[in-house]
């Protein structure tokens, strides 16, 4: 890399860790100052359960801490050294997150310089900043997935495979990458090879490569799930995989379904509804990914904003979900700057209208269900909106290489 393309590569990041200096210094004084605290409930569940782990304990024997025991272990730093480690190993994460991009969209042709200015679109967004300062673990899974795309552009498979095992068994939902990457790696992502038929697809699918990805990922998942289920027996599985599957959260959040979980959460027809909220989610996530496998950072993107709109719970964290796509997808979107802020103005105003009643429910104790409820609905709608004008307008990789082609 030339000099002056890693001066204006590392201006970003000295600029990212400037501005989480700001938020994370400020955090500190608002936990000891004010009665509303910085940093996030989740964060002081992490350091609970990492507690009981130096304890000899359970990291379970923590209420409400529902996630893989592994994260309790990376954070126990957190007891030995300084109560801070977790917010900076988040904000590292992000920023090895923008590296990662980087290197993506130089393998996708991008000049050094193009790739910075996107790459900053991540790493100076205030949303992932301020989820990673107040102590949300959303940028490990971030990294994870994008470090999984990373290697798989570079055909490095083994390595694909560790991370995207990893990255399932920290959190269940990059299992909807399942199948495009399948697909991928077995029609190498190559627009030629769809027009010969999904039957053709599927004989594809039984190649070295795939079986390697396939094995090395199901072992990474398969000996850590089974290791913290000999130290920790069923709660290890109930709370990291089998309770989001049956989870019912009647607190308010953006889901469409939040109304209806809430009014059925004492009905003997509960768990069945909550099962059968998840059909939507896969058979949109089921065509996106026979639709777009060849360009599988799109697909990535598509199948999670398609997971957290459609989701039974969706609260703002899950945004950083499909967000950090968002760099790899904007290069071959061709969008008028008018239209992209009109968007984006789209997708704020879904949530102010949603956080106007939900403010007016969880500090002023009005009933205001039903207006949070449709409020949901219309966050749905423009989020469904938004993504049908993405697809109209995003010129895929492979329609790219066909066009040098000619």
């Amino acid at each position: 890399m030339k000099a002056d393309s890693f001066i204006y590569w590392g201006r970003p990041i000295y600029m990212l860790c400037n501005g989480c200096e700001c938020p994370s210094g400020y955090g500190v004084y608002q936990d000891k100052t004010m009665v509303v605290k910085y940093t996030d409930i989740d964060y002081h569940v992490f350091t609970d359960a990492s507690r009981f782990v130096t304890q000899g304990e359970s990291p379970y024997n923590r209420s409400t801490y529902r996630y893989t025991p592994l994260l309790a272990w990376m954070l126990l730093p957190n007891i030995y050294a300084t109560p801070h480690f977790g917010k900076l190993l988040f904000v590292t994460c992000d920023v090895l997150s923008g590296v990662v991009l980087y290197h993506i969209l130089c393998l996708r042709g991008l000049s050094s310089n193009a790739a910075c200015r996107f790459c900053a679109l991540w790493l100076l967004n205030p949303l992932p900043i301020g989820v990673s300062t107040r102590g949300n673990a959303e940028a490990l899974l971030s990294l994870l997935v994008l470090a999984t795309l990373l290697c798989l552009e570079l055909k490095r498979f083994f390595m694909a495979a560790f991370f995207y095992g990893l990255s399932v068994h920290m959190k269940i939902y990059p299992v909807t990458y399942a199948l495009p990457i399948a697909l991928y790696i077995s029609t190498h992502g190559k627009l030629e090879t769809q027009k010969r038929g999904v039957f053709r697809i599927l004989q594809r699918l039984f190649n070295k490569e795939l079986v390697l990805f396939t094995a090395v990922a199901g072992a990474v998942f398969f000996w850590l799930t089974l290791a913290f289920y000999c130290l920790y027996g069923w709660d290890s599985l109930n709370e990291t995989y089998l309770y989001h599957v049956t989870r019912r959260d009647i607190r308010h959040n953006f889901s469409p379904y939040f109304y209806m979980i809430y009014l059925t959460a004492e009905s003997e027809w509960s768990l069945v509804l909550g099962l059968v909220s998840f059909l939507p989610q896969l058979v949109l996530v089921l065509l996106a990914s026979l639709a777009f496998h060849a360009d599988l950072p799109f697909c990535c993107f598509l199948n999670t904003a398609i997971f957290v709109s459609f989701n039974k719970v969706c609260t703002s964290q899950y945004f950083l979900w499909y967000l950090c796509f968002l760099p790899l997808i904007l290069p071959r979107l061709r969008l008028s700057k008018r239209q992209g802020v009109g968007l984006l103005l789209l997708w704020f105003a879904g949530q102010g209208l949603w956080l106007m009643p939900a403010y007016y429910l969880e500090f002023e104790g009005h009933s205001t269900f039903v207006y949070i409820w449709l409020a949901g609905l219309l966050f749905l709608f423009s989020n469904s909106f938004i993504m049908v004008q993405i697809i109209s307008h995003y010129i895929p990789e492979t329609v790219q290489r066909r066009k040098k082609k000619e």
